[in-house]
């Protein structure tokens, strides 16, 4: 699966989408999907030819002065869901 992922400038609301996403494909696995990967939509936020730099797509958010690159909070969520091969309990 490619290109799964969320515009928006809410991390929060970013995970959340991770979570529900990869229940679906969990669900659609156990229901016989030949599921062989899944990647999410984009590592970094990046230019859309349509909106420039305002769309927020990726894990990591980048300084556009420096190129710094910036960890959000849902990295480590798929970071640890991709290590467990699992989705968190419902207290995460």
């Amino acid at each position: 699966m490619t290109e799964s992922g969320i515009a928006t400038e809410d991390d929060e609301f970013r995970q959340r989408f991770l979570k529900d996403i990869l229940a679906e494909v969990g669900t659609a696995i156990e229901e016989g999907a030949d599921v062989r990967g899944f990647y999410h939509w984009t590592s970094i936020d990046n230019f859309e030819w349509a909106h420039g730099y305002r769309m927020k797509f990726g894990l990591f958010a980048v300084d556009r002065k420096t190129l710094e690159r910036t960890p959000k909070p849902s990295s480590s969520l798929y970071a640890r869901i991709a290590q467990a091969n699992a989705l968190p309990e419902a207290a995460d």
